[in-house]
C-alpha cells in the first residue's frame, strides 16, 4: 500500500519540520501518517506505509507516547497495539504545548528560582542575579498564562486568538497615528 501524493507531501514535510519542533524525522513522519489516517494503525502497517523498520517505528511510537500525542488501542481478536492521534487540532496543540512547557519551561523556572536563593558574593553576581530575576519574572508570567490557556476550550482559544489579532492591529494603528502626530508637532515647532 502506498500513500497518495498529497499525503506523501504532508508526511515528508512533517519529517523535515520534526527536528525544528523537537522530534526527529522518523517521529515527525509517523505522526503525520497517523494524523492523516482515519483508522488507527499498528506498527507493521506504519512501517510498510513509510518504509521504516519495525524497530524505528517502535522507537518513534514510544517518543510520540511520551509526548502524549498518540492514543493506543486494541482491536478485538488482535494482540497488536493500534495507534491514532488526538482528534482535534486544538487538543494536539495543547498537548504539544504542555509537553514543551514540562520539558523546557519548568526546568528553567526551577533553575532560576534556585539561583535567586543564593546571596550574591560581589557586584558582578548582584548584577547577574538582577538579570536572572527579570528572566524569572517573565517565566512566572508565562507559567500563569500557560495555565490559564490550558484550561480553555478550543472554541475559546480560537476566539481569544482572533480578538488578540484585532487588538494588535488596533494598537499598531494607534501607534502609527501618534507617530504621524508627533512628527507633525515636531515640524510645527521647528
Amino acid at each position: 500500500m502506498t500513500l497518495p501524493p498529497l499525503s506523501q507531501k504532508f508526511v515528508s514535510h512533517f519529517g523535515e519540520m520534526g527536528s525544528r519542533w523537537g522530534f526527529n524525522r522518523t517521529v515527525g513522519q509517523i505522526y503525520a501518517l497517523l494524523f492523516l489516517t482515519p483508522e488507527p494503525l499498528n506498527a507493521d502497517a506504519i512501517g510498510d506505509l513509510l518504509g521504516f523498520s519495525r524497530s524505528n517505528v517502535s522507537i518513534g511510537l514510544k517518543e510520540l507516547q511520551s509526548w502524549r500525542l498518540v492514543k493506543m488501542t486494541h482491536q478485538s481478536g488482535d494482540r497488536r497495539e493500534y495507534f491514532s492521534t488526538l482528534g482535534d487540532v486544538w487538543d494536539i496543540f495543547k498537548a504539544v504545548a504542555a509537553e514543551r512547557h514540562r520539558r523546557e519551561v519548568e526546568p528553567t523556572g526551577t533553575v532560576l528560582r534556585e539561583l535567586l536563593l543564593d546571596a550574591p558574593a560581589n557586584e558582578q553576581e548582584a548584577y547577574a542575579q538582577k538579570r536572572i530575576e527579570s528572566m524569572h519574572d517573565l517565566v512566572e508570567q508565562v507559567n500563569k498564562l500557560f495555565s490559564e490557556l490550558q484550561g480553555l476550550s478550543p472554541e475559546t482559544l480560537a476566539t481569544l486568538m482572533s480578538v488578540g489579532l484585532k487588538v494588535q492591529k488596533a494598537v499598531a494603528l494607534k501607534d502609527k497615528v501618534l507617530m504621524k502626530k508627533n512628527k507633525k508637532d515636531l515640524s510645527a515647532a521647528v
